[in-house]
């Protein structure tokens, strides 16, 4: 890859825009017995389950607001909302004689997280054109702005820690924001069938889980740095095309992927001392 890098252009300085990190920081959350919400196929399993159990968990969409701290001035509060879709496995008696089979079925969890950060302050506005702006364009609303921070959030799909059925009694308490008409509705249309949210009296056991979630946030401004740079130039190499006339003598050129038979990654064996025989001779 080294006839890519072109290590001997001339390079000069040269003024570019890119987003600058002012403020960040990294945690672990834990989040206790949360609210599965099912569809009705999802409840009538639960409702007749012998055992039920969490599978696995998805991050399928995440929802990040920005205000500004009051009386706190270049600090803002980030507010994270993630929805989370959650496949679920129940053990179910289909009549005598037919003994118990396993039921999939998926729900949506919601989570919350609130962080503050530095963001700085800048009191211009900012305005861009657009591609579809032309001189009889009134423009869209909206495309100024007054140079709040973006918050950028970085995050691995939860860690399924736990999951429970609880009885009517001990139902945790409901996300505000988890009603009708309150989700989008490119999330609902992720999900198999449609969830529902305001039926809690004609139901007797709730599911909940604890996921676990690794996350980074960040603060970032548009930025304006002098940088020593290099004019594009074409690269010298050119590309080669796969041999598909003979399958098996490209598979044979790969690597063996030794980190994938190993629990603990792969660490290259170090040369062993020639012993003739093996013997110690």
């Amino acid at each position: 890859m080294g006839e890519n890098r072109f290590p001997n252009l001339p390079r000069e300085t040269v003024c570019i825009e890119t987003n600058r990190v002012l403020d960040s920081c990294r945690d672990r959350d834990c989040f206790e017995n949360v609210r599965v919400y099912l569809s009705d196929f999802g409840n009538e399993i639960l409702e007749h389950a012998g055992a039920v159990r969490a599978k696995n968990a998805e991050i399928l969409w995440t929802n990040i607001t920005i205000d500004p701290i009051a009386f706190n001035r270049g600090f803002y509060a980030v507010n994270i909302r993630f929805y989370i879709r959650v496949d679920c496995e129940a053990c179910v008696g289909h009549g005598p004689g037919r003994g118990v089979q396993p039921q999939e079925f998926e729900g949506l969890a919601v989570l919350e997280k609130r962080v503050i950060l530095y963001g700085g302050e800048n009191g211009t506005m900012t305005f861009r054109s657009s591609k579809n702006d032309s001189f009889c364009s009134l423009g869209e609303p909206g495309e100024g702005s007054r140079n709040l921070p973006t918050a950028v959030v970085e995050v691995v799909d939860p860690v399924l820690l736990g999951s429970r059925v609880v009885e009517k009694k001990d139902r945790p308490c409901c996300c505000p924001c988890c009603r009708d008409g309150e989700i989008p509705d490119h999330l609902l249309a992720e999900l198999q069938a449609p969830v529902v949210f305001d039926d809690d009296d004609r139901r007797d056991r709730f599911l909940t889980v604890t996921l676990g979630i690794f996350s980074v946030v960040r603060i970032v401004r548009p930025a304006q740095y002098l940088v020593q740079a290099a004019e594009y130039a074409i690269p010298e190499k050119e590309c080669v095309a796969a041999e598909e006339d003979n399958p098996c003598r490209i598979f044979k050129s790969m690597p063996f992927p030794m980190s994938e038979f190993s629990s603990q990654g792969y660490q290259p064996e170090p040369p062993r001392p020639d012993r003739h025989c093996g013997c110690g001779g």
